[in-house]
């Protein structure tokens, strides 16, 4: 069988946090109908998704903190969390299918880059729903100390509201600095 993996990653237009990837080799098993972009997806479904995800398929995730995405920026901080998911992979992918139209660099791996795979390719809807529910864990936990900031509802992107408190309350040490408006507020 040709092990071909899924790459996904999460987290690239919120103000706040690591960007994380997951990269996933699917199970002949599992039942592919029932994935899809994560996005598309509750949050309990999404949750009851990536727990039978990692029961049925060779799975793993990758970050790239907050100091890599201030210093190279969002889209290479993005890739280097998929280099860093793909090489966890217990087992090493004949294929890699990455969202999008951008590839990290990676040595020895047989890369494609697919528009909306999340939409399209079983195994990258995998890959976006474990890098979801695992980025929403993170940033849930983070937001205990920063309740009004409601991240646990709104991930850190940019919302009305997140905005709003940005504006009274000024960013944490979680906020992108370089990322805009959080630049203006320094």
């Amino acid at each position: 069988m040709k092990l071909i993996a899924g790459v996904d990653e999460v987290g690239r237009g919120s103000l706040i946090g690591p960007v994380y990837a997951a990269a996933v080799i699917l199970n002949k098993t599992i039942n592919k109908k029932l994935l899809e972009d994560s996005k598309k997806l509750s949050k309990n479904k999404r949750e009851f998704l990536a727990k039978y995800i990692k029961k049925n398929s060779i799975w793993a995730t990758g970050k790239a903190s907050i100091k890599e995405i201030e210093k190279m920026n969002i889209l290479h901080a993005s890739l280097l969390a998929m280099k860093r998911a793909i090489k966890k992979l217990k087992r090493k992918p004949k294929l890699v299918l990455i969202d999008g139209n951008k590839l990290p660099e990676i040595k020895n791996y047989k890369l494609k880059s697919i528009i909306k795979g999340d939409q399209k390719i079983a195994s990258i809807s995998a890959a976006s729903i474990i890098a979801k529910v695992t980025r929403d864990k993170i940033i849930t936990n983070l937001g205990k100390n920063f309740k009004d900031y409601n991240w646990d509802k709104n991930s850190g992107y940019g919302t009305r509201e997140h905005l709003k408190t940005i504006k009274k309350l000024g960013i944490t040490k979680h906020h992108r600095k370089t990322f805009s408006p959080i630049n203006k507020k320094i």
